[in-house]
């Protein structure tokens, strides 16, 4: 059974808190940070000592591109998504053959390493936000839509589930919510007309969505993520979206509004979220996993369709992964490195 706890771990192997933990009802998912990685054959050994411990676990990272990439020795570097806006604006097939491309290969080199899947792709715009910019395709929702489309389309194919991230939208919001209170004053039909519609554009596509911890404050008091309005009257009922609604992460400084760790894991999941994330404290995470022993686990049949197809392949030091993944990987490397 898949828990509603998605924890991290301090470094490139297991220790034996680590493994109590894993055993934990509750714990459902691992995050990886680049504090886990020195090389794909450690990765691949790190993720099978896990399902070793806890056949069932989803292991998850975040592998967005550019400047979000945790996944970096040994591993191909991507462009940041924003590069692809770019050129789409000059030569719009190219752009979008190359973003199918990039999304195929992110998640071929994650899926080989034995990592479900990667929190991507990012739906936000490419606006005033100080933690989004380039991160978001682009500025507008009209050249987001087909360039996410192809990258989902490229991950698909590789055998991932998707997570688009953060709704309603990040991009129109300057604070950084990992270090501040975010808040967006626009009334609601703003924000859908102009933030929301790349989401719900590519909402076919999406096996999951992670709510943005932001206070849409004309809409409701609560962050997205803890807001029943946001995840149940407009996700679930509105919009009929029935995939995996991830928080994002709950020790994150815009989530301390709600209260201490198990106070905030239990709201995102009394809101309506399959797994909540608490990362970089273990103490939060020992609280979170407390308060919510009593709790039912999650909707199973929706949170297994984020299991990725990992192939049964040895990893060396370096990837070696066959003949179109070095072409795929010789293309992006090389649009990557043009000015």
């Amino acid at each position: 059974m898949i828990g509603a706890l998605m924890l991290d771990i301090a470094g490139t192997e297991l220790t034996q808190e680590d493994i109590e933990l894993l055993q934990a009802p509750q714990v459902g998912g691992v995050i990886l940070f680049a504090r886990n990685i020195q090389s794909p054959q450690q990765v691949r050994a790190l993720t099978d000592h896990m399902r070793q411990i806890r056949p069932e676990i989803l292991i998850a990272v975040d592998q967005e591109g550019g400047r979000v990439q945790r996944l970096r020795q040994g591993f191909t570097l991507l462009p940041a998504m924003g590069r692809f806006g770019e050129l789409y604006q000059k030569d719009a097939e190219q752009a979008l053959d190359l973003a199918e491309q990039c999304g195929w290969l992110m998640a071929t080199e994650v899926l080989a390493v034995g990592i479900d899947f990667s929190f991507a792709p990012v739906l936000d715009l490419n606006d005033i936000s100080d933690v989004i910019g380039d991160r978001g395709f682009a500025k507008n929702m009209q050249d987001i839509v087909p360039l996410a489309s192809a990258f989902l389309n490229g991950m698909k194919r590789a055998g991932m589930a998707s997570t688009g991230k953060h709704f309603p939208g990040h991009g129109s919001v300057k604070a950084d919510s990992h270090v501040a209170a975010a808040i967006d004053s626009r009334p609601y039909a703003e924000i859908f007309a102009k933030d929301m519609q790349s989401f719900i554009q590519l909402m076919p596509q999406l096996d999951a969505l992670m709510p943005a911890h932001v206070i849409y404050e004309q809409v409701d008091p609560n962050p997205a993520g803890f807001s029943e309005f946001w995840i149940q009257n407009i996700l679930r009922q509105e919009l009929k979206f029935n995939g995996v609604l991830f928080s994002d992460d709950l020790s994150m400084q815009a989530a301390c509004v709600v209260g201490g760790a198990d106070a905030r894991i239990q709201a995102a999941l009394k809101a309506g979220c399959d797994m909540g994330l608490v990362c970089n404290d273990r103490a939060a995470q020992c609280i979170a996993l407390a308060g919510m022993t009593e709790l039912p686990l999650p909707n199973q049949q929706r949170l297994e369709r984020m299991r990725g197809k990992i192939p049964n392949i040895q990893i060396g030091e370096t990837l070696a992964l066959g003949a179109e993944w070095q072409r795929v990987r010789d293309n992006i490397t090389a649009f990557r490195n043009t000015n």
